[in-house]
């Protein structure tokens, strides 16, 4: 079963005076499963024009609403109007309420101005609050602009109100929800005014209704009156006449009552057409009465609310990060694909294309289906041309196939892009540091404590890492893992430097390299197979002087061991006629060790043999 789609129209009617106006503009849009409805009441306790009992509206009135159960509420939106130049401050339930904006008119004669005032605020959360009840509005204070000018005797002191409520609910067709807002008037000097409203999307016509909600309606003063959509003037008998269109009635209570006031819905489906895309709507006032006098009332258009069904849906994308590193024309970008009040799902492969400074550098698209009010996350990797700048406007388009087309019909057509400035990094240059050179620990290497090192020339409290090219470096691969305790593998070896300097970073370089370092000989060690000091340990000898020879001798100075690189001496004896194999006894013995090393003549000494 299908449900009614719906427009409605605020106007505020007054006595023909010259004008000044707000226009009417797209104020909200909501995509889905969405309807409206509205609520309100006079202040007036009658019509102005017919009873001159009154020149002070009532303190409060009010009014109920009723929403199903299975309605969820979206948006809720207080008027309140009247005479004079605003009270911005009122109360429904008790509950103050500022207004969030203030429209006002004025009317000039030869001799006075008169202005008139519409307020609105957000009141969503109050009305979730609340929900389903009597609201009463109260504190509408327009006392001093009615005491001190014309209005009470030229009988266009009004006051009045109304709450929009915007709601969701399952059993609602997928609809097109306008809310459009301004102050714009007719009068007897200008007794046509033409609105056209754009953003709309007409799929189907069927039960297309207009409504309006109006101030100071005369149901006397019908001179004229008329509403129209698309040149075709609309009425809902017998509750609003053709010609005579704001008139103090209410269809959603079905009252005449609403003294000074109109909220009334028509009938619109004959009226638009599948395809369209905005629609033209004419208010008009003026016509002679009786005795043959023109008269004509004054007409102001607060807001108007279009419900259409639509099944669209609606694109946007959204930068989340540009990520660009020092020295690299690459780009990296995450961002993310929205189909948010929209009335249809996006369909997977719908196109993405990246500009820099308007020319095409990378495409893309999405992978899934976007059901409504989903999203989707991406990653591209883009290389910049070289013949780009360096400071770039990046845009990215969602339904865009790199020409600037799309292939998906949306909602809107023009909220598709976002874009950032990105500026790439250039690679600093590289600062020296001092070499550092160490003691051979074996094989022409040794463990260096980078950290400590570079600590030494440069006091730097921030992050480091280190490594073994300046390729690795910038692409910020295949760092040193452990810096305080780093091997050398070549010999001499550059040790490259990265210090985190946003937006970059800064780049050292220095070189480490070993040499041989004179031995270190202990005066004794104890051969006693205990695991503790159990050979003639030289430090600083083996695995760095490979080539160097050590002879021992008894204190006879008779040679009893010979060793090399390969041949430590644990104690026993390698050389003569006996004792071979066996170990020494307790006592000094004499070494000749010749490192056989440019720059590294004999050493000679005693050691010590103990158990």
């Amino acid at each position: 079963m299908r449900s009614i789609r719906c427009i409605q129209i605020i106007v505020i009617i007054f006595l023909s005076l010259p004008s000044y106006a707000q226009d009417i503009e797209l104020f909200q849009q909501f995509n889905g499963r969405y309807d409206y409805t509205a609520i309100g009441n006079t202040l007036n306790p009658s019509e102005n024009n017919l009873d001159n009992s009154f020149c002070f509206p009532l303190e409060s009135s009010s009014a109920d609403l009723n929403l199903a159960d299975s309605a969820t509420i979206a948006a809720a939106y207080l008027y309140w109007a009247g005479s004079g130049p605003g009270d911005t401050n009122v109360s429904l339930n008790g509950l103050s309420i500022d207004a969030d904006d203030t429209y006002t008119v004025d009317y000039i004669d030869t001799t006075t101005t008169l202005t008139y005032f519409s307020c609105y605020a957000d009141i969503t959360s109050f009305i979730i609050s609340e929900g389903n009840t009597n609201y009463e509005l109260a504190n509408l204070d327009i006392t001093e602009a009615l005491t001190t000018n014309t209005y009470c005797n030229n009988r266009t002191n009004f006051a009045g109100w109304s709450i929009y409520i915007i709601y969701k609910d399952t059993v609602l067709p997928l609809n097109q929800v306008n809310l459009y807002q301004g102050l714009e008037i007719i009068n007897a000097n200008n007794q046509e005014k033409i609105i056209n409203i754009d953003n709309l999307n007409v799929i189907d016509t069927f039960g297309a209704k207009i409504g309006f909600l109006a101030w100071e309606g005369d149901n006397s003063l019908n001179f004229g009156e008329s509403l129209s959509i698309n040149d075709n003037i609309i009425e809902n008998p017998p509750l609003n006449l053709g010609d005579n269109a704001f008139n103090g009635t209410n269809t959603f209570t079905n009252s005449n009552t609403f003294y000074n006031c109109d909220l009334d819905v028509y009938d619109i489906q004959d009226n638009i057409n599948i395809g369209d895309t905005s629609a033209s709507i004419k208010l008009t006032t003026g016509d002679f009465d009786e005795n043959g006098q023109f008269r004509a009332d004054l007409i102001i258009i607060n807001n108007i609310i279009t419900v259409l069904n639509s099944q669209l849906p609606d694109a946007t994308i959204v930068i989340d990060r540009a990520n660009v590193d020092c020295g690299d024309r690459t780009i990296l970008v995450d961002y993310t694909v929205f189909n948010s009040n929209s009335t249809e799902l996006l369909p997977a492969n719908t196109p993405i294309a990246f500009y820099a400074e308007g020319t095409l550098i990378g495409q893309s698209e999405t992978q899934n289906d976007i059901p409504i009010d989903a999203s989707e996350s991406g990653t591209i990797s883009i290389i910049l041309p070289d013949d780009i700048g360096d400071v770039i406007l990046l845009t990215l388009v969602i339904d865009d196939e790199g020409s600037g087309t799309g292939s998906v019909a949306e909602i809107i057509e023009t909220n598709n892009t976002d874009d950032t400035i990105l500026e790439l990094l250039i690679l600093p240059p590289v600062q020296m540091l001092p070499n550092q050179i160490g003691c051979n620990e074996g094989f022409e290497s040794r463990i260096f404590n980078l950290v400590t090192l570079f600590l030494d020339s440069e006091t730097i409290a921030t992050d480091t890492s280190f490594y073994e090219s300046l390729e690795d470096l910038q692409a910020n691969d295949n760092a040193i893992i452990n810096p305080e305790n780093y091997a050398n593998t070549s010999n001499p070896q550059t040790i490259f430097v990265k210090v985190d300097n946003a937006p970059c970073f800064d780049i050292f370089e220095f070189e480490i390299s070993v040499e041989n370092c004179p031995p270190f000989v202990p005066d004794g060690f104890s051969p006693n197979d205990d695991g503790t000091n159990d050979w003639f340990n030289i430090q600083g000898l083996y695995d760095i002087f490979e080539n160097h020879e050590l002879k021992i001798f008894n204190r006879y100075g008779t040679l009893i061991f010979e060793g090399d690189n390969d041949k430590k001496w644990y104690g026993l004896i390698n050389r003569g006629l006996n004792n071979r194999g066996n170990i020494v006894p307790v006592g000094t013995y004499y070494y000749i060790l010749n490192p056989n090393e440019t720059n590294f003549g004999p050493m000679m000494g005693w050691v010590y043999v103990n158990y």
